[in-house]
């Protein structure tokens, strides 16, 4: 029995089988667990066990995802965000001498996937994207997973290690550069699934309004899907109904990621809303589609790389240097100005220039 017989039984290709038994994303979570039954059931073991699971005398790391129909996708791995930073983890863990190897789980099945890692004990440390998180299920990791960092969120009641975003310096940079540009009918774009990263950053936001006296009134909050970068039915909707009451849109919104500012911004367009000529548009992430869209777009930058580093370093020095105290990292974010934001022109300066 060879590889090419598992992807014919399989009905996949060849490279989904070595996929499947690499434990390296690239496929789907039902494809890669029909693969390994398939392979069960005929007996078949691949010559090198380490495509499962790297030979116990290479040093080896776990990135671990969760995965949902929310924020994290099945192939989260293809998703801007996440594609940069398992791309800097990887750089880094070669750097160390350290195999990457990846696991998904599908958070519906939490526990049972968590038992099957102990089981498996296919690594020295764990990885863990802890975006879509929440602090039991975080806990829980903690206990039975030993050598673990936890990336993208933290829970400072947990004695875990964690490396996380500083949201809400990014977000207060936005709102202050928007009120200190002459907004003052600011909109918010939210997102419909809720996590730590985007209650930190409309705490931020709101902060840097709130200390110039600024407020977002209940019809300028808006919601859509994080996780699409194309026009959206949903927000035409929103934003059709707002235009129908009467009221005149904000001059400036805020969206939770950059997913949801490129989203807006074809929406908006659609709609024969212009950006940033009739309003900015401000983002959050600075994921490469940022610099691709037309006007590029206006965000806060997230520093992917140092995180990645942070991540990779604090567990090997872990590993190779003995337990030491938990620490938890806040990455500062920075401020990126492009062409989807522009300082409001006072009335009478609109005015003049229409004239003219």
């Amino acid at each position: 029995m060879k590889m090419e017989d598992i992807a014919r039984l399989a009905n996949v290709s060849k490279a989904a089988v070595s996929l499947a038994f690499s434990g390296k994303p690239g496929i789907g979570s039902e494809t890669r667990e029909r693969i390994l039954e398939v392979a069960r059931e005929v007996g078949y073991k691949p010559k090198n066990r380490a495509s499962s699971a790297p030979a116990r005398n290479d040093k080896s790391l776990l990135f671990l995802a969760f995965t949902n129909s929310g924020i994290i996708l099945e192939d989260y791995y293809q998703q801007p965000f996440f594609k940069e930073l398992i791309h800097y983890i990887g750089e880094r863990c070669r750097q160390k001498g350290y195999t990457l190897i990846f696991s998904t789980v599908d958070v519906e099945y939490f526990e049972k996937g968590i038992q099957e890692l102990v089981d498996d004990q296919r690594s020295d440390g764990v990885i863990v994207l802890g975006t879509n998180l929440n602090r039991e299920q975080i806990a829980e990791i903690g206990l039975k997973l030993p050598n673990v960092v936890v990336l993208d969120t933290c829970y400072e009641v947990l004695p875990i290690q964690f490396i996380q975003i500083n949201n809400v310096l990014g977000a207060y940079r936005a709102g202050s550069y928007l009120c200190d540009n002459g907004h003052t009918s600011i909109g918010y774009i939210a997102s419909t699934v809720r996590i730590h990263n985007f209650e930190e950053r409309e705490r931020g936001f709101l902060m840097a309004l709130n200390e110039r006296g600024i407020d977002i009134p209940e019809a300028s909050r808006l919601s859509v899907a994080p996780t699409i970068l194309g026009s959206q039915e949903p927000l035409k909707n929103q934003l059709n109904a707002y235009l129908g009451s009467g009221s005149q849109l904000p001059t400036a919104w805020f969206c939770e990621c950059d997913y949801i500012a490129i989203s807006a911004m074809k929406t908006m367009a659609e709609l024969g809303i212009r950006v940033p000529q009739d309003c900015s548009i401000i983002g959050f992430d600075n994921i490469s589609e940022s610099m691709i869209v037309t006007p590029e777009l206006t965000t806060v930058h997230v520093e992917k790389e140092t995180m990645a580093m942070l991540a990779v370093d604090l567990l090997t020095e872990t590993l190779e240097g003995g337990e030491h105290p938990k620490t938890k990292y806040m990455v500062d974010t920075r401020f990126v100005e492009r062409n989807s934001s522009t300082f409001l022109k006072a009335e009478t300066e609109q005015q003049e220039s229409i004239l003219s």
